[in-house]
């Protein structure tokens, strides 16, 4: 089994509605983002998935969510952009593109700084 990482990263704002604490004012984060692929087997040339084409998903994903209010945005119009839900529509949306034989999306990885991450994973 092997267990493929490709990260991404987006900047944009948020605020969380019916927070009690700092959060729930307008404020901003340089998000980091990693998917990982587990797959069982190699291809021919013995490649799991290509990273390129990985990076290319990802940042469709990370592209529609870099610099904006992400409050304003269809997907969160309800419930709160937290990173917790920032990764479960990742997942969502990736899960979408991933449809490789013997591989499959375990988990989306979000740091909202370097020192606080969250993982979802089904």
């Amino acid at each position: 089994m092997y267990k493929l990482n490709v990260t991404s990263d987006f900047s944009a704002a948020h605020k969380l509605v019916g927070y009690d604490g700092p959060c729930k004012n307008l404020h901003g984060h340089n998000w980091k983002v990693r998917v990982a692929i587990n797959c069982q087997k190699l291809d021919e040339i013995g490649l799991t998935i290509d990273f390129g084409i990985v990076k290319k998903y990802l940042n469709e994903i990370t592209d529609k969510l870099d610099h904006q209010l992400l409050n304003d945005l269809e997907v969160f119009k309800n419930i709160n952009p937290t990173s917790e839900n920032i990764a479960k529509y990742i997942y969502k949306e990736m899960g979408k593109k991933i449809n490789i034989k013997d591989c499959r999306l375990v988990e989306v990885e979000i740091w909202e700084s370097d020192k606080s991450s969250l993982i979802y994973f089904e």
